[in-house]
């Protein structure tokens, strides 16, 4: 793995070390064989792979830009939203990392079965409240004494910005995010149970001056029917999809209407540099092209037919006599 190869001061410092007898070959051996034993923790099984969950980070990086645009238009303010990291944990340990007292919103996902939560951190929720409000956007942590005017404000702020969720998914599967609930303790959260595991995704996001983490939290049990989407080749399958009638239609008319530009070459000769220089109006140049003989036609840069030249009505034209095959000035 590229983890454990050694960089070039790495490799000069262990070799100084083996020469001055601060280490010896056999200390490195036994380290060796100590390091090929890894612990694995049969709680915190790894239920999805590393492509999966570069689908996943694909995903809700789409998502951040598209709640970026949303949070910006609704807060009027300086909104910059990022994924941080996913991982995948046991929902026990998702919910010791968060805050004691903190702003959860626990969404259905029709037609998948179960929940996910999306978890606010207060600096956040309570910025984005003082921006609706009409205040400046500042931040005062008092999650547990939400008034019932307070409550319904953010809850519609968050249930409208979780439909960005829909657009971000569509690739992958058609959901249709519904709010259920609001909760303001973790503790209370029985939805699954503490070993399963769970992808969380967590955003970096700065409104104003107020910087915080919103944590989206998915349980394997919800992605499960849908987990055969998230690999590589399902996306390059869904980027190679055919096109309908309609589609070919549309792109055959636009070609269609396409403009090119058409030339004609009377014909080409070649003269001396001292005769370029001293041409004047009125010279005459002979070209090598005889006049009983057809002249090349170019759509854009590539000959395509073989024409005569003449008149149409008082203006000069031309008269396709036969197409190129091949499309090579040679032919």
């Amino acid at each position: 793995m590229a983890g454990d190869v050694l960089s070039q001061s790495e490799i000069d410092a262990l070799l100084s070390a083996i020469s001055t007898g601060e280490m010896s070959a056999d200390d490195i051996k036994k380290e060796d064989e100590v390091r090929k034993v890894k612990v694995y923790d049969f709680k915190r099984a790894l239920r999805f792979s590393k492509d999966q969950i570069r689908s996943l980070t694909r995903i809700h990086e789409n998502f951040a830009r598209l709640l970026t645009t949303f949070f910006s238009a609704q807060l009027r303010s300086y909104v910059q939203i990022t994924v941080a990291s996913v991982d995948q944990i046991p929902f026990e340990e998702f919910v010791r990392s968060i805050p004691n007292m903190t702003l959860i919103n626990v969404f259905e996902v029709p037609p998948l079965d179960g929940n996910i939560l999306m978890e606010i951190n207060p600096n956040i929720a309570y910025s984005m409240l003082d921006r609706l409000m009409g205040g400046s956007g500042a931040s005062h942590s008092n999650v547990d004494n939400l008034t019932e005017i307070e409550t319904k404000i953010m809850t519609n702020l968050f249930e409208r910005s979780f439909d960005n969720l829909r657009e971000a998914w569509e690739n992958v599967a058609e959901i249709d995010p519904i709010l259920v609930e609001l909760e303001v303790n973790p503790q209370f959260l029985q939805m699954i149970s503490p070993n399963e595991t769970v992808v969380v995704i967590s955003l970096n996001t700065i409104i104003g001056e107020t910087s915080g983490m919103i944590n989206i939290c998915i349980p394997h049990v919800v992605l499960e029917p849908i987990v055969p989407n998230l690999s590589v080749r399902y996306w390059m399958q869904a980027n190679t999809k055919e096109m309908s009638p309609e589609q070919t239609k549309m792109l055959e008319t636009s070609v269609k209407q396409a403009q090119l530009p058409v030339s004609v070459e009377l014909g080409i000769t070649d003269i001396t540099i001292e005769d370029f220089l001293t041409m004047q109006i009125g010279d005459v140049i002979q070209l090598e092209q005889k006049i009983e003989d057809p002249l090349l036609l170019k759509v854009g840069t590539l000959p395509k037919f073989t024409v005569q030249p003449g008149k149409q009505g008082k203006k000069l034209a031309i008269q396709i006599i036969d197409p190129l095959k091949g499309g090579d000035e040679d032919e």
